[in-house]
C-alpha cells in the first residue's frame, strides 16, 4: 500500500508484517532459554562463583570468571535473536516522506542566504559572518 501524497509525514510505503507462527514459537523458546540463562547467572552471582568464595586455587577463580562471562554473553546473544525475530516478523515496514536538506543549512544562515552572498556587501557579509561564527546569534 503506497500513497501518492508528498507532504511531510505521509506514508510512502507500508508493508504489513508476516506474523508467522514459526517465528512466534521461536520467540517463545528463545524466551524460555533466556529465563534459564538469567536464572543461572543470578544463582552464580549469589553463590559467589566469580568472587572466589570456597576456591583455593587461582586457576579455578579464572575459570569461574570465564564461565560467568560466557553465560552473560549467551544472555545478550539470545536477547539479540529474540529482538531480531520480533523486528523481522512482527513489525511493519513503513517509509515516511521527509524533507531532505543539508545538515548545516538551518544552523548557520537564513533561508534566503543559502546560495551565499557577494563580497561587495559589507554590512550583509559581516552579518552573515557573525551568524556563521555565533550560530545562536539573536535575530
Amino acid at each position: 500500500m503506497a500513497s501518492e501524497g508528498s507532504t511531510y509525514g505521509d506514508i510512502h510505503r507500508y508493508e504489513p508484517p508476516r506474523e508467522s507462527t514459526a517465528a512466534a514459537v521461536g520467540i517463545v523458546l528463545l524466551t524460555i532459554i533466556q529465563v534459564g540463562l538469567v536464572g543461572l547467572f543470578t544463582y552464580g552471582m549469589i553463590a559467589g562463583w566469580a568472587s572466589g568464595i570456597g576456591t583455593s586455587l587461582t586457576l579455578r577463580l579464572i575459570e569461574a570468571n570465564m564461565f560467568m562471562g560466557g553465560v552473560l554473553t549467551a544472555i545478550f546473544i539470545d536477547l539479540a535473536f529474540i529482538m531480531l525475530l520480533y523486528r523481522k516478523e512482527f513489525l511493519p515496514d513503513v517509509m515516511i516522506v521527509k524533507k531532505r536538506r543539508r545538515k548545516w543549512e538551518d544552523l548557520y544562515i537564513r533561508q534566503e542566504d543559502v546560495d551565499g552572498t557577494t563580497v561587495a556587501d559589507g554590512d550583509k557579509l559581516a552579518e552573515t559572518f557573525k551568524r556563521a561564527v555565533y550560530p545562536y546569534y539573536k535575530k
